[in-house]
């Protein structure tokens, strides 16, 4: 079992956690990648472009000018759409749902394989906890300069659940939280920078991203979820 080294805030080491073995060695067909990340930027999409077709157009209906006896063109109405202000020919309409769908298991299979690419591009790291008293932009970014992140960087923190008893069976649900208060504003000034909660971390988003930064907990989170 391969191990990364634990670091706090000020950047010094603390300690370490496991990587398990079909976590560090974990594959995936590249075709499979690409069709997920297409389908996430394809849902990401609003359609919601609309433009007026000729006979949407609120405009005169009136003749610009006589059919004969001028030497130019025969035109109906200012709403052609060759006229300032008239209808657009073959313009966007509102889609139906377009949404694509992506299976559980191809979702975890291509997350797990881009942070295990990090992991050996050795772009992965680990930190006790992103507990601060207040926002404090300046410990992040010093943070972020003793560890040679360059680049575009994403901070993955742990989430928060309540668990309920339903029919003899332990259901947890993820609720919000503000635990990372604190941290999202000392980190919302940094440019290319970015946080997220490790359970709504996307391969987009990690595939982004040159260096990750886990807290521990997160990290478990994400084993118990990926692996």
């Amino acid at each position: 079992m391969s191990i990364l080294k634990k670091f706090d805030l000020e950047g010094q080491e603390v300690g370490h956690v496991n990587v398990a073995e079909k976590f560090a060695t974990a594959e995936a067909h590249g075709q499979m990648i690409k069709d997920y990340i297409i389908a996430l930027r394809a849902n990401a999409r609003q359609w919601s472009a609309s433009t007026k077709g000729r006979s949407e157009v609120k405009h005169t209906t009136k003749k610009p000018h006589p059919q004969k006896g001028g030497g130019r063109a025969r035109q109906g109405s200012l709403v052609a759409p060759q006229y300032r202000g008239g209808g657009i020919v073959f313009g966007p309409k509102p889609k139906f749902d377009q949404h694509v769908k992506v299976n559980r298991k191809e979702r975890k299979a291509a997350i797990r394989f881009l942070l295990a690419e990090k992991y050996r591009d050795e772009k992965l790291h680990i930190v006790e906890d992103f507990q601060m008293s207040e926002p404090r932009t300046k410990s992040v970014a010093a943070f972020i300069k003793k560890a040679q992140l360059t680049g575009r960087v994403l901070f993955l923190g742990e989430s928060s659940f309540v668990e309920f008893q339903i029919e003899d069976k332990a259901e947890r649900f993820n609720v919000s939280s503000d635990k990372h208060i604190s941290f999202v504003k000392s980190v919302r000034n940094i440019p290319k920078t970015s946080f997220l909660l490790a359970s709504n971390v996307s391969g987009y988003d990690v595939l982004v991203a040159r260096h990750i930064v886990v807290t521990s907990k997160a990290w478990d989170e994400l084993n118990q979820w990926l692996c």
